[in-house]
């Protein structure tokens, strides 16, 4: 299914746009507006507010709580309505909720429920809902085309998106940051979603595969049977909520050291870089190898750049500190939606992928928040980071565990 025969003779209709469409997508979605950014809010709202820093930080649980919540009912609303009208409607949602952070006063309850709106409206124009479009245009080429909507995607957002923020908020204040974001969000990412993004077209399958994804995929509540999807949830949920509580405390993390904030953030950005890149690397590896085990060792590589952040100040090397890193972020990000679609098909995957999100990011809001609830008791970081390595070293174990793809692909022709 490279080159689907377009529904009619419009441009916008290629899978070439499409693609572009939910790189753009993924550029302005969730990761690089929200939780890359978020180090550069901690430390002027907590200031500004006199709240501790786990105080501030607890949004990203009320995100995750939100997005766990949201994610599987988006998910069904796309599998039966489409992609098109309601990632649309969520970009304009979620440009409004960013926004209005700038509003909140000193009031606890305002700032938190600000954010559960961000948690709710950012599910729907999120990554995840982007993968259902792409696995449904692409079969053979799957992983590459995924790895570049949410790694090119993601990545250059991550990257730029600091810098960004950085500026705003060095001239105008955090408040400042926010409405950027927001404006950012809906000026960018509305006017290419509405021109490009495209729902697959249907009647065109064109491989034993793909048939076999599209009309014996598994529904949600037969992939919650197997072993397969507990695996792949506990790998992925450790190493992504491992590395996503590093991510969004790099900056903090090296300031406290002395380490100046525009060296720290240009950490941040080299990490949002790799993590881009590499998920592109790691589709075109998936299509060529499609062993699921080529990913582990990536975790082992997250793991030495993060002891390499914490015991060097020498700017090079926190450099390559965050290179390891990206490469171990880029591998959880790019493996989970081709997973998704190779073990379980793509006729639920909307259901299915939706479920699954939600349980990781709800990981990925709560390690942030009690990375910082240990930073308020201890003083110090380093008992989390023992903990974060322990993580990572088990979602590498873990994922060895997982079976070949055509092992599950043989078990559908022949059930």
């Amino acid at each position: 299914m490279e080159t689907p025969a377009p529904l009619n003779k419009s441009l916008f209709t290629r899978p070439a746009g499409v693609v572009f469409a939910c790189t753009v997508g993924n550029g302005v979605s969730v990761t690089p507006m929200v939780y890359t950014v978020f180090g550069l809010f901690l430390i002027p709202i907590s200031t500004e507010f006199d709240w501790s820093r786990s105080a501030v930080s607890f949004v990203l649980f009320i995100i995750a709580v939100a997005g766990a919540i949201s994610y599987p009912i988006v998910g069904r609303l796309i599998d039966r309505y489409g992609a098109r009208p309601v990632i649309l409607t969520g970009n304009v949602l979620f440009a409004a909720s960013v926004a209005s952070v700038s509003l909140v006063e000193a009031s606890r309850f305002q700032f938190y429920t600000v954010y559960a709106l961000i948690g709710i409206s950012a599910a729907i124009p999120s990554s995840v809902m982007f993968t259902k479009v792409i696995a449904g245009w692409f079969d053979q080429r799957r992983g590459l085309f995924l790895g570049i909507a949410g790694g090119l995607g993601n990545g250059v957002g991550a990257a730029l998106s600091p810098l960004f923020v950085f500026a705003l908020i060095s001239s105008y204040g955090w408040r400042a940051g926010f409405q950027g974001i927001g404006a950012a969000i809906i000026l960018i990412g509305f006017p290419v979603l509405y021109l490009l993004l495209r729902d697959p077209p249907k009647g065109t399958i064109r491989s034993a595969r793909e048939s076999l994804e599209k009309t014996q995929g598994l529904t949600l509540t037969e992939a919650l049977g197997t072993p397969t999807f507990w695996i792949i949830l506990a790998a992925i949920a450790l190493g992504a909520g491992c590395m996503t509580a590093i991510f969004a405390h790099v900056v903090p993390m090296l300031m406290d050291r002395g380490i100046p904030a525009g060296q720290a953030t240009t950490v941040l950005a080299t990490f949002s870089l790799v993590t881009a890149g590499w998920q592109i690397g790691m589709g075109y590896m998936l299509d060529r190898i499609a062993r699921p085990w080529i990913a582990a060792p990536f975790y082992l590589l997250a793991l030495c750049g993060l002891l390499l952040l914490e015991s060097t100040s020498s700017y090079p090397l926190l450099l390559l500190s965050g290179l390891l890193m990206g490469l171990g972020l880029g591998t959880e990000y790019g493996v989970l939606p081709y997973f998704l679609s190779r073990y379980f098909g793509t006729r639920h995957y909307g259901a299915i992928s939706g479920t699954m999100y939600g349980v990781i990011v709800l990981t990925q809001g709560l390690t942030p928040f009690l990375m910082d609830l240990v930073f308020d008791i201890t003083g110090t970081y380093d008992p989390a980071i023992i903990v974060i390595c322990i993580g990572l070293v088990l979602g590498a174990i873990l994922i060895t565990r997982l079976v070949p793809f055509h092992a599950v692909l043989a078990a559908r022709r022949n059930p």
